[in-house]
């Protein structure tokens, strides 16, 4: 399992990230990205705390990436959002997507899709065209183990079948609690109707590979 949706105490979740990757290695896990909730007023803060185990890294147990989640960020500011992130360092960009039990502003997705990021965080009940092109950008669809978010994972799914684009499944955790092995992982992939489970696995470790440029 390589999860790249996580959220550590530099937004709203209860680790730091040295023991979220810890928790990560004693589940066996090979890798995961710390991809804090940001918006304008926090990104830049965000990135100047996890930069500082970028130089540390390879002495943690496994992989690790550091980013950040655009968040509740208006659909027509998304990519200045976006570019912001890159231009702070981070490694790896998730857009907080249409997720039903949150109030995000319609056309997120269809905004998130069109700019340079990695993946569209629990999308909701997406529509084929947004799908389309984020198959067309190389941008990967979540299947989300995270209460609330998982109610559309089938959607999501079937969505991505019909249209053929990628997928990844993440848990989006902000507690010990949320983390998750393979085996679990599997298991929220069947669930959800997914058919293709070693390559939506794979998925996740390609993005890893990019962003490390390994």
């Amino acid at each position: 399992m390589i999860d790249l949706h996580t959220h550590s105490v530099f937004s709203d979740g209860e680790l730091i990230p040295s023991e979220m990757i810890r928790r990560m290695a004693e589940l066996g896990n090979e890798g995961l990205a710390i991809t804090d909730h940001a918006d304008f007023t926090n990104l830049s803060w965000i990135m100047q705390n996890l930069r500082n185990l970028m130089d540390l890294r390879d002495d943690y147990e496994i992989d690790v990436v550091f980013g950040v989640e655009i968040t509740h960020v208006p659909p027509n500011l998304i990519g200045r959002a976006v570019e912001l992130a890159w231009k702070e360092g981070a490694e790896i960009v998730v857009v907080h997507g249409e997720t039903i039990v949150e109030p995000v502003k319609e056309g997120t997705n269809f905004a998130a899709v069109q700019e340079e990021i990695d993946i569209l965080a629990h999308p909701g009940l997406i529509d084929v065209e947004t799908a389309e092109m984020a198959k067309e950008n190389g941008i990967y669809l979540e299947i989300s183990a995270r209460k609330g978010h998982c109610l559309t994972n089938g959607h999501v799914a079937r969505i991505s079948r019909e249209v053929g684009c990628e997928l990844v499944v993440n848990t989006d955790a902000h507690s010990p609690e949320d983390f998750i092995d393979t085996e679990m992982a599997v298991r929220i992939l069947k669930g959800a109707g997914v058919y293709d489970i070693e390559r939506v696995l794979m998925n996740s470790r390609k993005i890893l590979r990019k962003r490390l440029k390994r």
